[in-house]
Order: structure tokens, then sequence, then C-alpha cells
């Protein structure tokens, strides 16, 4: 098939009239929100220099992890360990030969979320390797976060890719595995009308819970967040979740930040909001129809997340095509990826990478004229939205 019409599908998938976006860690690193290895080492820092009496208990749990764990398995295992102690007729578990309390692993696991959010909510850089970028470290009143990538790619999304497309597609759905309100602050600074689950105004209840139908139509955008978000909290009190501003004292004095499904009070926390979220990504890959889940900023690390994109996209009466932008490193692509593409479905996996555009099987089908493509990065992706693929070679 000859190269301009491989880009003419790839543009075509990208206008679908049903089109969901998967969204990682990748799309905020130009906002000066880290990646989850700089967050890790952020958090690590900020919960030694603070004292915490937990970080020998810390460093215990870190021992135990893979090397290549970051902060969300660290979340993980300690997730894991609660949920051994909830168990226990003692409600204690022992970690590095010390017995310890589901209070004291709640206690670790608020400590841990709470510095995830204070260096998210203002935002940080780490210093480069080679000393051509120091450490940048925002604060409350000099925030160094940057909203503007994401108003582009909003602005790409609505005033572009959905030109003449107004009457007859559903709202973009945005499925983001990230913490900060970049999305949400674009959307809204776009004048993008949304629905996030939420009622209410500057403080708002998560309405939407698990079991409940397709959200209401009239919006052009839905943000779903897999993983929560720093500004939703969780209420002890009422055990709803409640979407906060910085400081506030209410709805409640017992609140604590609700991101990462391994959170505590963990059956609550798995079933609601989280599977609710997770339940709204299902219906998006299986519509029915023919549809597109396009992916940028994400690595492809998250065995849950994977399995729901497999499980959907190997259906029978599938009718998703799955475009995913990402890295190529030393030849390869990430495992999954390589394993659709290769599967009896795998003419519906398109992956454009800095290296070229690989539709199913075999080498890439479209390549660079010359150095590597950079469409794979979110300001990539907003171009491509933007003036079509054909301009990103």
């Amino acid at each position: 098939m000859e190269t301009s019409d491989l880009l003419e599908q790839l543009d075509g998938h990208l206008c679908s009239p049903n089109i969901s976006w998967l969204l990682g860690a990748g799309i905020s690193r130009n906002a000066n929100i880290p990646l989850m290895y700089p967050l890790t080492d952020r958090v690590l820092f900020l919960l030694k220099e603070q004292k915490s009496k937990y970080i020998d208990l810390i460093n215990t749990v870190i021992s135990e992890i893979d090397d290549r764990c970051h902060v969300e398995h660290l979340l993980s295992h300690f997730g894991d360990y609660a949920a051994l102690a909830d168990r226990a007729k003692t409600k204690e578990i022992t970690i590095g030969g010390s017995a310890v309390t589901c209070a004291d692993i709640d206690s670790v696991h608020g400590e841990i979320v709470n510095a995830i959010a204070d260096t998210i909510r203002w935002g940080y850089a780490a210093a480069e390797k080679d000393g051509a970028k120091p450490e940048l470290i925002g604060t409350q009143g000099q925030s160094i976060t940057d909203v503007r990538p994401h108003r582009e790619f909003v602005a790409a999304c609505f005033k572009s890719a959905r030109a003449g497309l107004n009457e007859r597609r559903g709202a973009v759905k945005f499925f983001t595995t990230n913490y900060d309100t970049l999305l949400e602050d674009a959307l809204s600074l776009s004048r993008t009308k949304y629905w996030d689950g939420f009622e209410g105004g500057a403080v708002a209840y998560k309405a939407y819970r698990l079991g409940d139908g397709d959200p209401p139509p009239g919006y052009a955008a839905h943000v779903i967040k897999l993983h929560g978000s720093i500004d939703w909290h969780l209420n002890d009190d009422d055990g709803r979740v409640y979407k906060v501003r910085y400081g506030d004292t209410y709805p409640a004095a017992k609140q604590r930040v609700l991101i990462y499904p391994q959170a505590t009070k963990y059956i609550a926390a798995q079933r609601d909001p989280f599977s609710a979220q997770f339940e709204l990504f299902r219906r998006a890959l299986m519509t029915g129809v023919d549809s597109t889940i396009a992916v940028c900023g994400y690595s492809f690390g998250d065995d849950h997340i994977n399995q729901e994109l497999e499980m959907a996209l190997a259906r029978p009466d599938s009718k998703t095509t799955l475009v995913a932008f990402c890295f190529e490193a030393d030849g390869k692509i990430p495992s999954c990826l390589d394993e659709w593409r290769t599967s009896s479905w795998g003419s519906r996996v398109y992956v454009a990478s800095n290296k070229g555009l690989y539709v199913g099987n075999g080498p890439p089908k479209v390549v660079p004229s010359e150095g590597e493509l950079h469409w794979w990065t979110f300001d990539g992706v907003t171009k491509v939205l933007m003036n079509g693929s054909a301009g990103a070679l």
C-alpha cells in the first residue's frame, strides 16, 4: 500500500466520530510534571527531609521490590501488606522483622500520597545529568506547571480533528492515568464542556458510581481519571469522594488525597470510584461500532490497562482500531504492541514510533526520509491532529 494511503488511513482513524484517548505521564512532562521515576526520587527526598518516622519502613519495603519499580508499585506493595494485616487476627503484619499495624500502613500510605500530590500540584523537574538544566522546584505561589501544551492539544482535538464532525460524533473520551489537573484545566480554558462524573461547583462530589448508565448527553468531552487525581479526596466520615480545592478544611477534617487504586479503605476504594472508571474504559473499547483508541504518553507498563485493551481488541466482533504513539528504543517497541500487531487482529493495530509507522505485522511501512520522527511526542501528536500525519515525515 502506498505511503499516502496509509497516512490517510491513520488520519481517518484519528478523525473517527467515536474516538477515545488513553493518556499517560509522558503528556505532562513538558508541563514540568515529572515522570514516575523522577517523581519517586522526589517523593523519597521529601519524606526524608520531613523526617518521616516511617522512612525506615519505607526503605525496607523498597529493598523488597524490583529495582525497576516506582512509587505506584511502592503504594501497591503497601496495599498488599495492608490487605494481609487486615485479615490477621492481630491486625498486624511483620515487615523486615518488625510488627506493623494496619494503622501504620494507613499513615505511611497517606504520607507518600501527600508527597506525590505536593510535587505534582506545583510542578517539579529534575536536573539533567549533563548539567544542561538545573533542578526546578515549584512551590505554593510559585508554581512551575505549564498548561500550554495541553491547551494546544485540546484545540487540535476540537478545532481541527473535529472539524465537520460536531453534529455526528459523540463526546471525545479522555482516559488518563495522570494525577494532575492540566487536561481539565485546558478544557475549561478552551470553554469546552466536559463531564468527569462529579457534580457541584468549586467543591464537587462524585455522583457517578459503579453500575450507573452512560454519562448524560450534551458534553463535548469526558475525562476519566483511571488512577485518581490530586484534587480527589476520600471523606472518612461518609465514605464519599469529593473534589476539593487545595487548603480547604471542609467537607471534613478527616479526608485523604485519593490517587492510585491501592489506597487505604481497600474494599471501598477498589470497588468505587476506580472500578467505575475502568468500567467506562471497557465500554469505550467495546462500542460495537467503528471506533478508535489513540494512545499518547503511555508506556504500556500497566498490566491492568494492557489486559483491558487486549481483551477488547481480541473480541471477534471488535471494530476498534488502536493507534499507539510511542517511543522505539534500541529497535524495540513495547512488547505487548509487538504481540498484538502480529495477532489475528493485528491489522487494526497502528504503531507510530520515532522510527516509522507500523501497521499490523512486519517492518515499518512508513519511514522518515532522514533522522527520526517526532510524532510520537505529545507536541508531535498535536501537530498531527492540526496538520495531518503527512506533515510529520
